[in-house]
């Protein structure tokens, strides 16, 4: 359940949005066109976090809206889910010069904002899409081929949360095995999340259920 009102987390996700913009001194500030902060339902259950932006993000100023993008909304589309239902979000919200890997200092850079951006979203399922993301988010170096595919429950933003690694859809673009096994991935998702809600029914206190609309 969360944890603040709906239009008091969107506040604060836009004060957040705003710091990045004006305040935040990020290292890639004088080579970007524009922060990508991540787009998509404050209120979401499923939050995605990808690498870097891309070269039409930076112009839009949206997440995943190249290539990747269109690859990621088609498997969304194929488990019944809708790109509005989803919060996405990257590692770092500005675009690395010729798309080139983010650098460890980028990275720390900007964690806190994505760490804050979880806080506020409260998601019950983040799926991390390929190796930074991943690594970033369990502390473990362990590469994305090893992981994909298998939930595991971490404390991130002091929240408990079930992550979920998964490919990058950049990845599967390349490799027609890999985006097969994105698929497969992709077709766990209603499972956690049926999972999760009734995990989160189970734990609420007695009488909190029909306020969390669980009996509708």
């Amino acid at each position: 359940m969360a944890t603040k009102p709906s239009n008091e987390r969107r506040e604060e996700l836009i004060s957040v949005y705003r710091e990045m913009c004006d305040t935040h001194e990020c290292p890639l500030k004088d080579v970007r066109t524009r922060v990508v902060f991540g787009a998509g339902n404050a209120d979401a259950d499923v939050m995605f976090v990808g690498e870097a932006p891309g070269a039409a993000e930076d112009l839009q100023g949206l997440p995943f809206v190249g290539r990747a993008g269109k690859l990621l909304d088609e498997l969304l589309a194929e488990v019944g889910i809708q790109r509005s239902d989803v919060f996405i979000t990257n590692v770092i919200c500005c675009r690395p010069p010729g798309n080139r890997d983010p650098l460890p200092d980028e990275i720390e850079s900007c964690k806190p904002y994505l760490y804050r951006k979880i806080e506020l979203i409260e998601p019950k399922i983040i799926c991390t899409l390929g190796n930074f993301a991943t690594k970033l988010l369990t502390g473990n170096p362990t590469g994305i081929t090893k992981v994909h595919g298998r939930p595991q429950e971490r404390e991130i933003a002091d929240r408990l949360v079930l992550l979920f690694p998964i490919f990058h859809p950049a990845a599967a673009l390349r490799t027609e095995s890999v985006k097969q096994l994105l698929r497969d991935d992709f077709a766990k998702l209603p499972e956690l999340l049926a999972q999760q809600a009734e995990r989160e029914e189970e734990e609420a206190p007695d009488g909190e259920a029909d306020q969390l609309g669980l009996f509708q």
